[in-house]
């Protein structure tokens, strides 16, 4: 299936209301008319890396000499290098294939085995690409981005491969047979490229050409047609966006007997179109701009973020609708239902396998799988059997040209990750449990740990679910350390998930974990995600205070225990509630964070996401925008929980600048803040195990410190 996506791409106070209060956010926040700190926002600078040494040495200084950090680090790498995780796997002909990263291979390995192999509980694994030995031979820091696969061949592929993390690749393609790089194969400088084959001696490219052909987003806005053994220079013209827009990208669909070519412009983060090509020439596909389209054999499913009528019928925002694609070429609009959402039902996923589709709703922050299937005109729908009502359940098809096997995963905070192999082939009267492949050892003890899932009600009312993770035996007095987590944006759902890290380092130790199904995410469809949007932002910072004043309310924390962690969208949502909601907390751990609205569209890929918070350029956006500011709002004599900011040098996603600038800020009005900056690992933070876990037990240390009664 090719599925059609926009890139992104992707943590005592006694007499507190049950109600946020905003007295702390300035209805009127003062410009800054010049900014001091603008010189950090240099990456590679001379001055600036000076700067960031200075406080990374402050920080370690804090928060690295104790023995209770080094436990945390060699617990953390301890699981993130263990040969007991899963080894998920991708099927490519007979081959299944996974990416695995231990102590002894940092950088990786690419390898691959036999479904016989896989069942067992070691595998032998064939090594296709020692990223280790790799950079090792090329004097790279070569992190693995993926790889593209020549079909229906798959003798070859276009790897990706980033310096340090980052999101830009270079691209080079990989003779499967011989195991090594293609001499004279296609090859790409470091770029965002979107890259795919069209045949075995052409490819779609996107990629840097020279001035103009990318996008003010840092992403292609130019789509060409590379022929092998042709210099990329003379790569043929398909398609062209704008300077604004957000990217725009071709490829082909393999699938066999419906192969076609499509190109994708990203209008903005949340608007496309879609052309498909007939002779070389685009036909533009007639759905709404906001609809994300998916081509599966002979049909079109469309995701709907917004109401559609058409043919006298609503469909709603959230639903999926099918036709053939055929029919809808040629001017049919009528559509198959395939989800229809309700208040606190949303479509979590879908996934087909060579006959079925593979529904996944989540029901009020719940997952359950549906298979419907299209017999006789019309779809049926049947479960898969022998699935658990609590927990985080995802499906995909293993390979959905060739059969109606699938992949499923099973878990929740307290119960370990486990992967299972099913097949849907016969009738639903037929189907067996899917059987359990691996499952993960229990890294910590969840034996006295309980889960609820509780709600609180924001400012304008509006439920506001979250999951509370704990000891069955705690008191309620209000002195439980708790880390409440949350992210609220661009439609991304938290759902419960097994965190060895979390378990280990903070529940074990008799910590409370509290995740935040804020506006903002899509745990309750698009029109959840909406209502936090631009001008409404607010609504997501203040579902998040009421979360926290709920804790504090059921006596679960107090002000003083209560710290906050997030990251990426999570830091500007860390930075609103360290800015807007000071009185509520004592810690706040903000990684890889947006802060400065007012530029955040002048850095990186920033331009890309004024579709979620507005355009700072237009003075009545920079009205609202300007209030959800933190950078803006910062005031010398307000009194702030203590903060520790985390971002990554390699970070070519959300600039460094954004922690850089706040932290300076913070530190120059002389408030009580810690900074670390990684010089790799890209957006994620850390390009290999070592680096995430020393990264991951600074933020820990750093809680306990803060949160733990005295």
């Amino acid at each position: 299936m090719l599925r059609l996506l926009p890139l992104f791409t992707v943590l005592a106070v006694p007499l507190l209301t049950t109600r946020p209060a905003r007295a702390t956010m300035p209805q009127d926040p003062p410009a800054v008319p010049t900014d001091p700190h603008l010189w950090l926002e240099d990456v590679g600078g001379d001055k600036a890396l000076d700067w960031v040494r200075a406080r990374n040495a402050d920080s370690q200084k804090v928060l690295t000499s104790s023995e209770r950090f080094a436990q945390l680090q060699q617990g953390i790498l301890a699981i993130l290098d263990s040969n007991a995780r899963i080894a998920y796997v991708g099927k490519q002909g007979a081959h299944y294939y996974n990416f695995w990263q231990d102590a002894k291979n940092p950088r990786g390995l690419w390898r691959r085995t036999t479904l016989e192999q896989y069942r067992k509980d070691e595998p032998q694994w064939e090594v296709v690409l020692d990223l280790d030995a790799l950079g090792k031979q090329e004097n790279e820091n070569w992190v693995w981005h993926g790889a593209s696969w020549l079909l229906p061949e798959r003798d070859r592929v276009l790897l990706s491969l980033s310096r340090g993390g980052a999101d830009a690749n270079v691209v080079r393609e990989f003779d499967m047979a011989k195991k090594q790089f293609v001499a004279d194969g296609f090859q790409l400088p470091e770029a965002k490229s979107n890259v795919s084959w069209r045949d075995k001696d052409s490819l779609y490219v996107g990629t840097d050409f020279g001035p103009g052909s990318m996008t003010t987003s840092g992403y292609p806005r130019v789509v060409k047609l590379w022929k092998r053994g042709t210099p990329i220079g003379s790569a043929q013209p398909v398609a062209e966006g704008k300077a604004e827009d957000v990217f725009v990208t071709g490829y082909r669909d393999h699938t066999k007997g419906f192969e076609r070519d499509f190109v994708q412009r990203a209008v903005t983060f949340y608007t496309n179109e879609l052309f498909l090509l007939r002779d070389g020439k685009p036909v533009k596909l007639d759905k709404p701009d906001s609809a994300t389209a998916s081509a599966h054999r002979e049909w079109l499913l469309l995701e709907l973020r917004d109401d559609w009528t058409v043919e006298g019928k609503t469909h709603a925002a959230g639903s999926l609708l099918a036709c053939k694609l055929d029919a809808f070429v040629a001017g049919a609009r009528t559509f198959d239902v395939l989800f229809a959402p309700t208040e606190r039902t949303s479509l979590s996923g879908f996934s087909p396998t060579k006959t079925h589709v593979l529904l996944n709703v989540l029901d009020n922050v719940k997952n359950r799988i549906e298979v419907l299937t299209y017999a006789d005109g019309a779809w049926q729908r049947a479960p898969i059997p022998g699935l658990p009502a609590f927990g985080t359940i995802s499906a995909s098809g293993v390979d959905d040209e060739e059969n109606d096997d699938y992949w499923l995963t099973i878990t929740d905070y307290l119960t370990p990750t486990s992967l299972f192999l099913g097949s849907l082939a016969g009738a639903p009267t037929s189907w067996q449990p899917a059987a359990k492949l691996k499952s993960l050892p229990a890294f910590f003890d969840a034996s006295g740990l309980s889960v609820e899932q509780r709600e609180a009600k924001s400012k304008d009312g509006t439920r506001v679910p979250y999951f509370l993770v704990m000891k069955k035996d705690a008191k309620r007095d209000g002195k439980n350390p708790t880390l409440l987590y949350g992210y609220g944006g661009f439609e991304v759902s938290l759902t419960p998930g097994y965190s060895a890290s979390v378990g280990r380092s903070w529940l074990e130790k008799g910590g409370v974990y509290v995740v935040a199904n804020i506006r903002g995410g899509g745990e309750f469809g698009p029109k959840w995600h909406q209502q936090a949007l631009k001008q409404n932002r607010n609504k997501c910072y203040e579902d998040f205070a009421a979360v926290a004043m709920d804790l504090v309310a059921q006596k679960i924390t107090s002000q003083q225990h209560l710290g906050i962690q997030g990251g990426s969208n999570g830091g500007l949502l860390m930075g609103n509630m360290t800015t807007m909601y000071p009185e509520l907390f004592r810690a706040v751990v903000c990684q890889v964070p947006l802060l400065d609205m007012q530029r955040y569209h002048k850095l990186l890929a920033g331009a890309s996401w004024m579709g979620e918070y507005g355009d700072p350029d237009n003075a009545q956006e920079w009205a609202w925008l300007q209030r959800y500011s933190p950078y803006h709002n910062l005031k010398k004599d307000a009194k702030y929980p203590k903060v520790l900011f985390t971002t990554s040098t390699r970070d070519d996603r959300v600039h460094p600048g954004h922690a850089r600038k706040m932290m300076a800020r913070m530190q120059e009005q002389g408030h009580d803040v810690l900074y670390y900056e990684n010089i790799e690992g890209g957006h994620g933070g850390a390009a290999n195990n070592q680096q995430a876990a020393f990264m991951s037990a600074l933020a820990y240390e750093f809680l306990w410190r803060q949160l733990a009664p005295k």
